[in-house]
């Protein structure tokens, strides 16, 4: 019943993600649409306020606004962490953050990551969740959507945009209706809405116990949306407040698809190829499959080595599980939390099983699987250009895209691209590892101590957010690597394929011959797939090797 229900998820999930893109390629067209009767007027008021004016922008220039305006939001939040306790809605008397942890969290929540080194209810006051942590989980997502249009415009040869209109049309157009619909069926569901203090009970053994509540179910909606996935509460989506039922966890799943596999559609519109969009949708869709099958499997088979002595769950690995979602369940919603680069989580991650951790720990490094609201989707585009130029090298032929050739100023920017990911991810595990600083925050010695602290390093670098949770993070090094790592992560690719993409709109469209790779049929799927299997395994796997592999080997 389980899988039949994971099954049914994923066919209703990837049968919205169409009708979702076409919506996205719409909301963002600057010719007249039958969604500016609706947006129009809101919109006009938002820009005469703000001064914004529908300026066209180069790829500098967008860059540019997206790294200032980024860094000003960053700024603005961490003097709201920095004070929050001094500052009014403040029921609980939540103390003001330590700078390191200020600094990380601002950085965190503002790169569309939300790894959290603080316990959700216990680290932040309702001000500063409501001003800080809502307003970067709109303000994040929607400049990553707003970069991925622009980059898909780049490639199409038109026009890059303003990146302040794009970010108000992403939110206004696009997350705010969809949260704001969703965010009441959350409250319907039974999740709280109130900016009411915690509520002192007493149990059945006679203590006294406090519950903490406040305003989850606008908080839950966009945290899902936005592919953001930091907690309300400090137990993320595997709190009853936060996931109350199986209504809850499903709606939580599907909101988690939604933008990231509705964006392969988008761009096959805004190129007008649809073919090829429908090509990469596919193409991710079977390493998903593959990928969510290992999970499952391996948490269903539970732990061998209590296989071996009689004494595995019937339902099969339950450590670290919610009992009301069970292995399946679990396994399925860690996949599509890490798929899509949204980091929130219904079961503790450091509780896998050694390949279901791989499972999670390869949708981030990868980072292509999907890959979130909108930068991930632009790692997709590299990796399909990346397949071209090698196909064109086999052939003897410069490789074009969607038209244009693809020659040496942008592959090396994507090569560049290309090795910051694991650079960050592997450079700053090892010195991690290396040093006491790092290598005292691991709670489990072994190769599951090596796993904690390259998940660590992956999820920040591919703004995931989610952890193995044993890891003992909230110090000065690890606040401030993980700052690092998560703002590199997300704006140096985001700079780097903007300029790919600028060079490549400044080119004239070659006419398709005879001789022309097709990047729209099932043989360049084929090398695609292969593409990203083989550069992430050339990549990633010695570490894997020492980590979730080795761990594994030794549970036999």
């Amino acid at each position: 019943m389980s899988i039949l229900s994971v099954a049914i998820t994923l066919v209703v999930a990837l049968l919205i993600a169409k009708p979702m893109g076409i919506y996205i390629a719409k909301a963002f067209d600057y010719e007249k649409t039958s969604l500016d009767r609706v947006f129009g007027p809101i919109e006009s008021i938002l820009f005469k306020i703000g001064g914004i004016k529908k300026v066209q922008q180069t790829w500098k220039q967008y860059a540019l606004a997206v790294v200032c305006t980024n860094a000003f939001m960053i700024v603005l939040v961490y003097i709201v962490f920095r004070f929050q306790g001094f500052l009014p809605l403040n029921p609980s008397n939540v103390s003001s953050m330590e700078p390191t942890l200020a600094f990380n969290t601002a950085v965190s929540f503002m790169t569309n990551t939300n790894l959290q080194h603080y316990s959700g209810e216990d680290g932040l006051s309702y001000l500063a969740q409501m001003i800080g942590i809502l307003f970067m989980m709109f303000a994040a997502p929607g400049t990553a959507l707003a970069v991925a249009i622009a980059f898909i415009r780049g490639l199409a040869g038109k026009p890059f945009g303003n990146f302040f209109v794009d970010l108000y049309r992403a939110v206004v157009r696009v997350l705010l209706p969809f949260a704001l619909v969703t965010g009441l069926i959350f409250i319907a569901l039974g999740v709280p809405q109130t900016l009411s203090p915690a509520v002192m009970v007493n149990t059945l053994e006679g203590d006294v116990q406090e519950i903490a509540r406040g305003p989850v179910g606008s908080f839950l909606a966009i945290k899902e949306l936005g592919n953001n996935g930091g907690g309300f509460f400090g137990v993320n989506s595997s709190h009853p407040f936060e996931n109350p039922n199986g209504i809850s966890n499903l709606l939580q799943i599907l909101l988690m698809f939604l933008l990231p596999t509705a964006l392969p559609f988008t761009y096959g519109k805004m190129v007008g190829n649809g073919r090829q969009g429908r090509i990469l949708f596919v193409s991710m869709t079977m390493i998903f499959v593959v990928l969510l099958s290992g999970a499952i499997i391996s948490e269903y088979s539970g732990n061998p080595a209590l296989n071996n002595i009689g004494i595995q769950a019937e339902q099969g690995n339950m450590e670290g599980k919610e009992v009301r979602f069970g292995s399946v369940q679990s396994a399925f919603y860690a996949t599509v939390t890490t798929a899509t680069e949204t980091g929130a989580v219904n079961t503790m991650h450091d509780s896998l099983t050694p390949l279901g951790g791989l499972v999670a720990l390869s949708n981030m490094m990868l980072n292509t699987v999907y890959g979130g609201v909108g930068a991930g989707f632009i790692n997709v585009v590299m990796y399909a250009m990346i397949a071209v130029f090698l196909s064109g090298l086999m052939v003897g032929r410069t490789p074009e895209f969607l038209g244009k050739k693809i020659e040496g100023k942008e592959m090396k920017l994507i090569a560049v691209t290309l090795l910051i990911h694991p650079l960050l991810i592997l450079g700053a595990s090892a010195i991690a590892l290396f040093t006491l600083l790092g290598s005292d925050a691991i709670t489990n010695p072994g190769f599951h101590g090596i796993s904690q602290v390259v998940y660590e390093f992956s999820s920040s670098a591919a703004n995931n957010g989610s952890g193995f949770e044993g890891l003992d993070d909230d110090t000065p090094f690890w606040n401030i690597s993980t700052g690092i790592v998560m703002f590199l992560g997300r704006f140096f690719s985001i700079v780097t394929m903007l300029a790919v993409a600028g060079s490549l709109a400044m080119k004239r469209a070659v006419p398709e011959t005879i001789g022309t790779f097709r990047t729209d049929n099932g043989l360049f799927a084929t090398i695609l797939i292969g593409t990203i299997f083989i550069v992430g395994a050339l990549t990633f796997f010695p570490v894997i090797a020492l980590g979730p592999i080795a761990e594994f080997l030794t549970l036999r």
